[in-house]
């Protein structure tokens, strides 16, 4: 039996109480657990599995456990102007880092039409389209990106240079979502794999290449290759040319930049977790964050009236024959929201497990969930 042959759906309320639990647990502080906390159900409300409570032990729970990220974040600023900022999150926790720096940006925007704040030194910050979504629900328009430890490889290249670099775009409309575009620069990302192999499913191939140039689709020799620097996601388009595979180098390019340059911060081989001797240390991560004031160019309502617009008219257009429908970004998410509402989120066995770990070591034993009873 296979770990998603035993799905159980935890409802949300109770796993964010638990993640807020296990976060204080670990030292964070309460008010910004549950911030982390809200990043991590966000993702599992929008049906994302690979930033929810799947992300929970394996990057936050033992990252802060191994001593390479730090429950308590120290956020200094570094430089402070009208319309921009730079901050230094000091390895701690990049949700809360990013929460801050996003707020920061749309305040800035809302006196001056633009506001961008940078962050260095930071840690992996969650679902992107969260900080996207902050902008939307604020009347702006939001755009953000980070860099992450490398598993790309350029163009012609099978050497994991770049992140798989999230570039994601937030955009009021005036219908019940806004248009929010959150994807990685690559086919798919470390996350996605994750769920492949707690489903202990092979991956599709053209998703990742070895070293010898060859695709790879076994899930767990894959993210063992991908720590080794031996095997790299592709980027969007996949290997080569031919479908476009410099553009998703491209713009994993731009993403690193940002996330870097602006902020004197690091990149590609210096945030691959490890120091000179093998040892590990922080990831040192970087992320931006622009809000853009819409009233500063047109009505508010009249922007959304127009983007809504553009969104049903491709919607509506003529689909391949088949095809029961055409989406727009965010819509897909919108309609998981809805159907898992009153539902939870889908825990298999897998990940069952993990939630049993951190309990048992937490001393969360008060925490009980439906899959106890199986």
């Amino acid at each position: 039996m296979r770990p998603d042959d035993k799905i159980t759906w935890v409802e949300f309320d109770l796993l964010y109480d638990f993640m807020v639990e296990v976060f204080e647990k670990l030292g964070v502080p309460a008010d910004e657990a549950r911030i982390c906390g809200d990043v991590l159900i966000g993702s599992d409300k929008r049906g994302i599995d690979s930033h929810g409570i799947g992300r929970l032990k394996t990057i936050y729970y033992d990252r802060i456990k191994a001593g390479i990220q730090f429950p308590q974040t120290k956020i200094d600023v570094i430089k402070d102007t009208p319309t921009t900022a730079v901050l230094d999150a000091n390895h701690g926790m990049g949700m809360v880092a990013s929460h801050k720096a996003n707020l920061m940006a749309i305040e800035k925007a809302k006196k001056n039409g633009l506001g961008m704040v940078a962050v260095r030194n930071s840690t992996h910050y969650g679902f992107c389209g969260y900080y996207a979504l902050q902008a939307t629900n604020a009347g702006m328009i939001g755009i953000t990106g980070t860099n992450a430890r490398p598993s790309v490889p350029p163009t012609f290249g099978v050497e994991n240079m770049l992140g798989t670099n999230p570039l994601v775009f937030g955009i009021p409309t005036d219908e019940e979502f806004p248009f929010i575009l959150d994807a990685a620069t690559s086919i798919s990302q470390r996350g996605k794999i994750e769920v492949y192999d707690r489903a202990e499913k092979d991956l599709p191939v053209g998703w990742v290449i070895g070293h010898d140039g060859e695709y790879k689709t076994d899930t767990k020799q894959v993210l063992k290759d991908l720590v080794a620097g031996t095997a790299a996601l592709l980027p969007l388009g996949g290997a080569g040319e031919e479908t476009g595979g410099y553009k998703g180098y491209g713009y994993s390019a731009v993403v690193e930049i940002l996330s870097a340059a602006l902020q004197d911060g690091s990149y590609m081989k210096q945030l691959l977790g490890f120091d000179a001797d093998g040892n590990r240390q922080p990831y040192k991560l970087g992320h931006f964050f622009l809000a853009i004031n819409v009233e500063n160019f047109i009505e508010l309502d009249r922007f959304k009236a127009i983007s809504g617009d553009i969104c049903r008219n491709l919607r509506n257009s003529k689909k391949v024959p088949g095809a029961e429908r055409i989406y727009t970004a965010g819509e897909k998410e919108y309609l998981a929201g809805l159907e898992r509402d009153g539902k939870g989120a889908p825990v298999n066995a897998n990940l069952q497990k993990q939630i049993e770990t951190m309990r048992e070591e937490c001393g969360l034993s008060q925490y009980r969930f439906p899959f106890d009873n199986d």
